[in-house]
């Protein structure tokens, strides 16, 4: 690993070329460029959810730290590593500070790996309008996480007002072993039937302001071409919102799927025993590992979406999204609604590299207790 303080973009793009040459070329079967955009409160819980997703999808990692937009003078600092502790390929970590922070793309640019796919992901709240971010226009695909807003319903409706082909939301990958469940079983019973089943109602039980909750109802009710609410239930939900999820069939016939508490779920239906199968809470990085397996639109995620808000046409919408210049520093506005402050919580006041800058880039490496090499 190599630290760059108070560095200029291409002195990291020099740096890189530097280490791969004397590495070797690790990464020549590279799959795509994974940014990630993260204040510094979030970097530890970003980089580990980003290295599991890098073991299963050969990247190149970018980390976007946008420590505090109000310092007086623009800098950067940079960690470059090479199969080191962020996985087998490379990745580059960005603390970016002053103005530099509303154009990261300009640092970010010419690290991406050249003819592979560029995702974005924020862990944290993202811009209402994501063309705002130059970071998701360059995307081919764009993550973000309804489930981090104070109000996620408000976080999904901006989602949905915001979206366009490529968005995806973590809060719907957290439901793929619900929807999976929910398929197999209505499946079964077509099975012991013989013939195609109806879905007339139903209810998912758990937490009805919890996004994941909200886009498993929502997919339920575009899927079933019926209302499908989500209710409070009897037993507090875990991660996921949800509890359980009842189905009301025809031929006066009814499933249900309920959480065990234990990583798995019960499955009751007619004419067949009680089963349980496995409902694990996956990691953050697992849910992010499974978003980089497609890079092409997610149409049932739209579907789920225009179900929950009521914004209808999602899928049809271009897919192309056009910059429009936002200053963060006159308001930041968050994915649920909210106004965020320009500086990050953990930094405001304390943040000496931003507000003064180091003159010994050493000592600010021991102050920060990292390795100087």
């Amino acid at each position: 690993m190599t630290t760059l303080w108070d560095t200029t973009g291409s002195s990291v793009v020099k740096e890189l070329a530097a280490q791969r040459r004397t590495g070797g070329a690790v990464l020549s079967g590279v799959a795509l460029t994974l940014v990630v955009v993260a204040d510094e409160n979030r970097v530890a819980e970003a980089e580990e959810a980003a290295t599991a997703a890098a073991e299963q999808h050969p990247c190149r990692l970018l980390i976007v730290v946008r420590r505090q937009i109000e310092a007086p003078t623009p800098r950067l600092d940079a960690e470059v590593l090479i199969g080191g502790r962020l996985g087998p390929g490379e990745a580059v970590v960005m603390r970016m500070y002053g103005r530099l922070a509303l154009h990261a793309e300009s640092v970010v640019l010419p690290l991406l790996a050249a003819d592979a796919p560029v995702v974005t992901w924020w862990h944290g709240p993202a811009p209402d309008q994501l063309a705002t971010d130059a970071l998701a226009v360059i995307a081919d695909r764009r993550i973000t996480d309804s489930s981090l807003a104070e109000d996620q319903l408000a976080a999904l409706r901006a989602r949905a007002e915001d979206y366009a082909p490529g968005d995806t939301d973590l809060a719907w990958t957290r439901s793929t072993p619900w929807r999976a469940t929910l398929t197999s079983t209505v499946d079964s019973v077509s099975g012991r039937r013989g013939d195609a089943v109806r879905v007339l109602g139903g209810r998912v039980e758990g937490d009805p302001g919890h996004a994941t909750a909200l886009l498993l109802a929502g997919w339920l009710s575009a899927r079933c071409g019926c209302e499908v609410p989500v209710v409070s239930g009897e037993r507090r939900p875990g991660p996921s919102g949800v509890s359980a999820v009842v189905l009301e069939l025809d031929q006066d016939e009814r499933v249900r799927v309920e959480a065990d508490r234990r990583g798995g779920a019960v499955i009751t239906q007619p004419y067949r025993p009680t089963a349980t199968v496995a409902l694990p809470d996956r990691q953050l990085g697992d849910l992010v590992g499974e978003e980089l397996r497609r890079l092409d639109p997610d149409e049932p995620f739209a579907d789920a979406l225009e179900a929950t808000t009521g914004v209808p046409d999602l899928s049809y919408r271009s897919p192309v999204r056009e910059y429009v210049w936002h200053d963060p520093a006159e308001t930041n506005a968050g994915s649920g609604g909210e106004t965020l402050p320009v500086v990050p919580p953990d930094s405001e006041g304390t943040d000496e590299v931003a507000q003064q800058g180091v003159d010994d880039p050493d000592q600010g490496a021991r102050d920060s207790g990292q390795v100087v090499p």
